[in-house]
């Protein structure tokens, strides 16, 4: 099985932002529970992280091409207005999950609409870095 994970925006200095909201973990330390977590699933994960809105719609795009069995996304801050990223997922035929390491339903009021979840297989959200976790064992329970 073979899962595509994506980092949004900002994603990369987690270590600088606020840890009552986003937890302790750098990213690096996130993505090392991640491989982790696919070792034990027995899991093929390509992690990738960007800033970028046009390079994350190329990588989405990815799935498709190199026949990846599902897709896990934190778009960050696209999350709220990414008409593109949606599109882009939305031509997926493998299932995705939308991940936030903090519960977005719960902070401003411009962070709580994801336009990202309505083509999304599922979202979770609040859990810090095991929402990551958690996303992969749904795709392998979807993928079986």
């Amino acid at each position: 099985m073979k899962v595509l994970i994506i980092h949004g925006p900002n994603l990369n200095l987690l270590e600088k932002r606020d840890n009552f909201i986003y937890g302790g973990k750098s990213l690096e330390q996130i993505n090392e529970l991640i491989r982790n977590r696919a070792m034990e699933l027995d899991m093929d994960v390509e992690i990738f992280q960007s800033n970028h809105e046009g390079e994350i719609v190329d990588k989405i795009q990815d799935v498709i091409i190199s026949r990846y069995s599902g897709l896990i996304i934190n778009p960050g801050g696209f999350t709220h207005y990414s008409i593109v990223i949606r599109d882009a997922i939305e031509m997926l035929e493998v299932p995705v999950i939308e991940v936030h390491l903090s519960n977005i339903s719960g902070r401003e009021n411009f962070r709580r609409e994801s336009v990202i979840a309505p083509v999304c297989t599922g979202q979770i959200s609040g859990l810090g870095s095991i929402s990551y976790l958690i996303a992969m064992d749904a795709l392998k329970l979807l993928n079986k």
